[in-house]
């Protein structure tokens, strides 16, 4: 894999979610992109049990468990500003063992499904964000195959997303300023996935006047 940038877009004023995707795909063909599939990553969120709580009125910790499609056979396990646990699939398994330390969170499950693009060295993912059966925002994540380290190729990134995001293109993303010289792997990726998806669930916490 190579490095990975992973942003939301807002919803074209006037279009639905579906129609704004629809828009960004056909950008994607008219440069050239061709189609290599769909893809899937969910996130579904534990907190600490209250029996594991010492004082009273302690804050509980999150915990997000991951899933990928580019990686079946592995689980990310995060922890807000914390460690990122890569196991294999049996992790869900052992999260049920784990219900009397850490309890899934009601209605917490949320996904982003979508169609793969190629174009030339960089995979493009445009997904709709679902919580439930409702549809909440667009996910956009491109990677650069040939690079594994962020520094030596954000530019070029960066120049690619202007291309077809426009006025919409992302700063850098929070783990390359993290791991500037470092070979880019997939946790970091599953971090901003982890970062989308918190940002869209608070989105939903406020009027939808205030996000138009």
């Amino acid at each position: 894999m190579g490095v990975t940038c992973v942003s939301q877009m807002p919803v074209a004023e006037g279009k639905s979610v579906q129609q704004t995707v629809e828009l960004l795909t056909r950008k994607l063909e008219m440069l050239g992109a061709e189609k290599q599939g769909t893809f899937c990553v969910d996130c579904e969120t534990y907190h600490t049990a209250a029996s594991t709580l010492g004082g009273q009125g302690q804050a509980g910790k999150l915990m997000y468990v991951m899933h990928n499609s580019e990686y079946p056979l592995s689980c990310f396990a995060l922890f807000e500003n914390g460690p990122c646990l890569i196991a294999d699939t049996n992790f869900d398994v052992l999260m049920v063992k784990l219900k009397g330390f850490f309890q899934s969170a009601k209605a917490s499950k949320i996904e982003t499904r979508g169609t793969r693009y190629q174009y030339c060295d960089f995979l493009v993912k445009v997904g709709t964000v679902t919580m439930g059966p409702s549809a909440r925002g667009i996910s956009v994540e491109v990677e650069y195959g040939p690079c594994v380290v962020a520094s030596d190729c954000w530019s070029l990134l960066l120049e690619f997303l202007q291309s077809f995001l426009g006025s919409h293109t992302p700063g850098a993303p929070t783990v390359f300023g993290n791991r500037h010289d470092a070979v880019y792997g997939p946790a970091d990726t599953m971090i901003q996935y982890m970062e989308l998806f918190n940002k869209i669930r608070k989105q939903q916490q406020v009027p939808v006047a205030g996000i138009r």
